[in-house]
């Protein structure tokens, strides 16, 4: 059975060509890219092998990517990428946890075999997966490199969606769709947390038919009652009460491309404060998504909901989006722009971001919150989930 590749040649030239412009700005001559969305946006590696060192290294003056991994991930690089056989190097299986030796040091070997020793190379100090072993390893084995943070390079320039990605991301929000539906028809008095998730984990996998979902790359999030006044917990085993509010984040991901969602729901008779918030949330970001639209700055969106919530008596002090598209654990975030004061990121269309616009007071919270695309109406929703406070009789 042949792999089926997300994406064809043309759109990785597409991407390969506008990082090289970037890195042409940042007077950059090679990024050691080792964040594994990066990996996948520039070539299409997919595989659970971030657990240890690899990176795709990109040139300036290179022809294609090259692929840096463990041997025994080598053949997920030659299935899942078209990457010519020469460009896929694989470390030596004994630097896999070494206590002294590092991947790192073959790296180096690597790079200075290319004749790049001397380059000036930028690398992830932001990643969750480029360590300061790594990084000490890479400074001492380049002693005449110029190695300076790349400052998320790659990231940026995955900022706005191609046609081909905003593909993935329409049937992300589909599945997504499915998937909060039957999650919040599973909340219902006594039913178990922990069987409400298990549900949510089949729905994310299962998806819809002709296409399958990925693993997300953050695990379903549900808070209960009191703890609804924080917003990232996970399930227990409890039963749900038989009145009390639930939050659940949810997200599905198609070819890694992801779109997160969150809604509220009651149980029993809703008081009337947690009815008011909630009418509030739905009124700013409603108001929120008509501005989304390109020319607009992350921070003239942002004020348009925190107009909404002063006018209440509200106030949300943290961000409330961020940009979005491809992820791997732990994050689906793209750590670029985000719709908060300040962020002067203008809008462009095919941008897509999650707007949480969840409130977290101290006794409870709620979230009803919106993935979407820019576009020239506004922001065009991703998912088709009613925007409101269920309600469980």
């Amino acid at each position: 059975m042949t792999y089926v590749k997300a994406f064809g040649a043309a759109e990785f030239d597409r991407r390969i060509s506008e990082v090289r412009r970037r890195m042409e700005e940042g007077a950059f001559d090679l990024l050691v890219c080792q964040d594994p969305s990066n990996m996948y946006w520039l070539t299409g590696f997919d595989g659970w092998s971030f657990y240890t060192p690899q990176a795709v290294l990109v040139h300036r003056d290179e022809g294609a990517p090259i692929w840096f991994g463990r041997a025994q991930d080598a053949r997920s690089a030659s299935i899942t990428t078209d990457l010519p056989a020469e460009n896929i190097v694989s470390f030596s299986e004994p630097l896999v946890h070494h206590p002294t030796a590092h991947p790192f040091d073959e790296l180096c070997d690597l790079i200075r075999q290319r004749g790049w020793g001397r380059a000036r190379i930028g690398v992830d100090l932001d990643s969750h997966y480029y360590s300061a072993r790594a990084h000490r390893h890479l400074v001492c084995g380049l002693p005449e490199a110029e190695i300076a943070d790349n400052r998320e390079l790659v990231n940026w320039a995955r900022l706005v969606k191609s046609p081909a990605e905003l593909a993935c991301m329409r049937e992300a929000g589909a599945i997504t769709t499915r998937v909060m539906n039957e999650a919040l028809v599973n909340l219902t008095p006594g039913v178990r947390q922990k069987d409400v998730i298990a549900d949510v984990y089949h729905a994310q996998v299962s998806a819809l038919d002709g296409m399958y979902g990925d693993y997300t790359s953050i695990c379903p999030l549900i808070q209960v009652g009191e703890a609804t006044s924080t917003p990232h917990l996970t399930w227990t085993d409890a039963p749900l009460p038989d009145e009390g509010l639930v939050v659940m984040e949810l997200g599905a991901a198609r070819r890694h491309y992801h779109a997160p969602l969150t809604r509220s729901a009651h149980l029993g008779k809703v008081p009337s404060q947690i009815a008011r918030l909630a009418a509030v949330i739905v009124e700013g970001g409603d108001r929120a998504l008509e501005a989304a639209r390109p020319g607009a700055t992350c921070a003239e969106v942002e004020a348009v909901w925190q107009g909404v919530l002063n006018r209440h008596a509200y106030r949300k002090e943290s961000r409330v989006g961020y940009s979005i598209g491809v992820g791997f654990p732990p994050d689906w975030g793209e750590r670029t722009a985000s719709l908060r004061p300040g962020d002067n990121t203008v809008l462009e269309a095919g941008m897509c971001f999650h707007f949480q616009s969840g409130m977290w007071l101290d006794d409870f919270g709620a979230a009803i919150s919106e993935s979407f695309v820019v576009t020239e109406k506004g922001g065009e929703r991703l998912c088709a989930v009613d925007r409101e406070l269920f309600v469980v009789d």
